[in-house]
């Protein structure tokens, strides 16, 4: 890439819905306990949406979140990319929706890779920067997944939560993002997986009663395994690709699936509880949103400084995963850039 060509970050934000859903919630629903899922998933709380929310809602206030900290209106938006597998409607896309809501005109699509949706999506804006057809791109992961859970089934329902993070990327002269890596096996497709909903099983009355058109896990083993493995073997791959030392990076943030996996991708890598990001007990897995409302929040909180490396790896259905190396360029939330 030329000078100029590079993208960075300006601003991040997050949306959580009000409603606050306890482990306790779901007691009288399935085989459970508040003792049973904090061992396991390390989950106290998450949010749901109201009957009136929709993924587009939650995509427009994370995105003026991010706007407001990048010190942006949001007519500079050239590109809006959202991450999700959860869309207001099959067709079109939330970020055609999330667009008019915000009043602008752009060109606006979707990605879907599930909980690695925002790694995609990042790369993706990432690529229109350095092609030179975008100067700025908002970057949404959003997802409703309560709408998406079998609540008869203990080993999904009581993992996921709704929620949306942005970040606005921005042209630069120097690197933010330093290196990226994208991966995927679809030997794995039907580990993690809605079987119902697409052209190949519409959704019926069958299909609904099966529960067909809700989240199916397979084996919660193989994924955990999975996502150890894949995203350690990510963050390794991306530390000696860009000559970074695991003891340089100041922030792993990764995806927030489970307490226990997270914990173990940390010390694979030799990061601390205090390098390492966990902001799950309180919000749940919100699939392609868990990333960037991590960030968003560890940066609000004063854990990520001008200059300093961050690393983000994301792992999901597909199976799918991604991680990128970056060196913060964002000074304090609401700077004019």
């Amino acid at each position: 890439m030329t000078g100029g060509s590079f993208a960075a970050f300006a601003g991040t934000g997050s949306a959580l819905p009000e409603r606050v859903v306890p482990n306790s919630y779901f007691e009288s629903l399935v085989d459970t306990s508040d003792e049973w899922i904090r061992d396991r998933t390390g989950i106290g709380t998450r949010r749901f949406v109201a009957e009136d929310e929709n993924t587009s809602d939650l995509v427009v206030q994370a995105a003026r979140a991010a706007l407001e900290s990048a010190g942006m209106s949001a007519d500079q938006i050239d590109v809006l990319v959202v991450a999700t597998f959860t869309p207001d409607r099959p067709l079109p896309a939330a970020a055609v929706i999330a667009q008019a809501k915000l009043g602008i005109s752009c060109p606006a699509f979707d990605v879907n890779a599930a909980c690695a949706g925002f790694s995609y999506a990042t790369s993706v804006g990432a690529g229109l920067i350095a092609s030179g057809a975008a100067e700025r791109v908002m970057v949404v992961g959003a997802d409703i997944l309560s709408r998406k859970l079998d609540f008869s089934d203990r080993g999904t329902c009581v993992l996921f939560g709704d929620g949306a993070g942005a970040a606005m990327l921005q042209v630069a002269d120097e690197p933010g993002i330093m290196a990226s890596q994208l991966a995927a096996d679809g030997r794995l497709a039907e580990v993690l997986t809605i079987p119902a909903g697409g052209v190949e099983h519409p959704v019926t009355p069958e299909a609904i009663e099966r529960a067909d058109d809700k989240l199916h896990m397979t084996s919660g083993r193989e994924v955990f395994k999975r996502a150890v493995v894949a995203m350690t073997d990510a963050c390794r791959g991306l530390l000696d690709k860009a000559g970074v030392d695991p003891a340089d990076v100041a922030l792993l943030i990764p995806h927030q699936a489970n307490a226990r996996i997270i914990t173990a991708v940390a010390e694979r890598l030799g990061f601390g509880a205090d390098r390492a990001v966990m902001d799950i007990e309180s919000i749940g897995n919100t699939s392609a949103a868990s990333i960037p409302i991590a960030l968003d929040r560890a940066w609000r909180a004063g854990r990520i400084e001008p200059g300093e490396l961050v690393l983000m790896v994301s792992f999901g259905a597909g199976m799918a995963w991604g991680a990128h190396l970056l060196r913060w360029t964002a000074g304090p939330p609401g700077t004019a850039r």
